[in-house]
């Protein structure tokens, strides 16, 4: 189709160009552009799939929920596309305006001394001043820049919510078998308060509080269950999986103690974070914004080519170059004459410009408050999970086999038999939370400082053997 048009439009300018060539002429050049841009858009089939969902069975390692988001999450996709259509922007601010093509066509002819003039037409091109449109690209290069930089927090944030969901679901699991553990303990120590307290070796109370207790062991277990179903939902999301998806067992994490101080991590963080260095880049920016506000205060130039169609005099004797169109070459510049407008330009990127320095120096001031904050949440879970490890969990099963013991030999109640029990179950609840509290808190730290903190040396972004964004 583009080739039929192609030859209409050569035959018609073989022709005279008369009124109705010209007023085709222009639509028809238009449609064929149209047509042009159409056809080369129309393989562009818009973002990559997510692909087909991939399994969750058997044994879970994190590794793989990060390589599942790196590849389908969409957030990332959004970025990345975001970044590539900043980058074609450049082309587009950096070329030449368009030319303009005018014709006029007279339906009363203006005499001339060599003829009616019929019409005319004339095409111009605007030219800016040199170094204009490289200044212009510079911004366009920083908005590029702020792009990827976009993308690579995109990235970030997606791995470490995955890494998030990651622990709360092993907690979550982890308590669902303390629970569960601990369910079928107090069936059994409900089973010897009966029996004890048909032997009168028991009191009711005894018997109340073991069966109240298993009651409220019944509804942990159920409200595990919801929250497990919620947080699944949370991570297949992040995956860009269905929500109902299975997601097997997890892997136990591997927690590594925290190697690096507060001031090592707040160097990382100047270095690595995508907040700060956005705000230098808006720095360099206003620099750009500053040169280019003066280069718009310069003219810009104009070139044209004029043409005007003179017929035939109707005059008995006609001049010997009688119907001979004319030609003529256009220049033109602009002329930036307002003065105040053109400083109001520059005064305009000048404050530009100190409002990104300060907006710099809010974002590091605020990154040093969030690193200090996770990192203390992160040093005082590490305590904790080792408070628990070594000390009160192992205390507590010893108390609870004493009091056993003790109860058997009627030299303790049941009631403080039971309380130990009790004491055993939430120190084990504690532990896993504090795991998992620590295993968030680092992953936070983490991704402010841009790197692993344990002592591995590797870099927090896309997973290992993935193509960087």
């Amino acid at each position: 189709m583009t080739h039929r048009i192609s030859q209409r439009v050569v035959k018609a300018s073989k022709q005279p160009m008369s009124w109705l060539t010209w007023g085709i002429f222009p639509a028809l050049l238009s449609g064929l552009l149209l047509l042009m841009g159409t056809s080369a858009s129309a393989g562009d089939s818009g973002l990559p799939s997510s692909g087909e969902e991939q399994p969750l069975t058997g044994t879970v390692r994190l590794a793989d929920l990060v390589e599942q988001a790196y590849t389908h999450n969409p957030s990332i996709q959004q970025a990345r596309e975001a970044w590539r259509a900043t980058v074609e922007n450049y082309r587009i601010t950096t070329g030449y305006p368009d030319p303009q093509l005018m014709v006029t066509w007279f339906p009363d002819p203006i005499e001339t001394r060599l003829g009616p003039q019929d019409w005319n037409a004339q095409i111009s091109q605007m030219i800016p001043f040199p170094g204009k449109l490289s200044k212009a690209g510079e911004l366009v290069a920083a908005d590029a820049r702020i792009a990827r930089l976009k993308l690579d927090m995109a990235v970030k944030e997606t791995l470490l919510a995955v890494r998030e969901s990651y622990f709360e679901l092993w907690y979550i699991r982890q308590a669902k078998t303390v629970t569960q553990h601990n369910a079928r303990l107090l069936d059994h120590l409900r089973k010897i308060s009966e029996t004890a307290h048909a032997d009168n070796r028991a009191t009711l109370t005894d018997v109340i509080k073991a069966q109240s207790q298993s009651g409220q062991l019944q509804y942990d277990n159920l409200l595990l269950d919801e929250l497990e179903q919620t947080e699944m939902v949370r991570l297949n999301g992040l995956l860009n999986r269905p929500p109902e998806s299975a997601v097997g067992r997890l892997e136990a994490p591997v927690l590594s103690p925290l190697t690096a101080d507060v001031e090592t991590i707040y160097g990382l963080a100047e270095a690595n974070q995508e907040e700060i260095l956005m705000a230098q880049v808006g720095v360099d920016k206003g620099d750009t914004k500053v040169s280019l506000a003066r280069f718009q205060n310069l003219p810009d130039f104009k070139v044209g080519l004029f043409y005007a169609g003179i017929g035939e005099p109707d005059v008995p004797v006609q001049p010997r170059d009688a119907g001979r169109d004319a030609i003529g070459l256009q220049a033109g510049i602009s002329i930036p004459l307002w003065f105040g407008r053109n400083n109001s330009r520059v005064d305009k990127a000048m404050a530009e410009k100190a409002m990104a320095r300060a907006e710099k120096t809010v974002r590091v001031n605020a990154v040093r408050t969030r690193i200090r904050t996770l990192f203390f949440k992160a040093r005082n879970a590490q305590r904790i999970v080792n408070l628990y490890e070594t000390d009160l969990v192992p205390q507590a099963a010893r108390s609870m086999e004493i009091a056993e013991v003790w109860y058997r030999e009627g030299e303790s109640s049941f009631t403080d038999f039971l309380e130990t029990q009790s004491v055993w179950y939430n120190f084990q609840l504690a532990l896993a939370r504090a795991k998992a509290d620590y295993g968030i808190s680092l992953a936070r730290l983490e991704r402010m400082a841009g790197t692993h903190l344990t002592g591995d040396g590797q870099h927090f972004s896309a997973p290992a053997g993935k193509e960087q964004p």
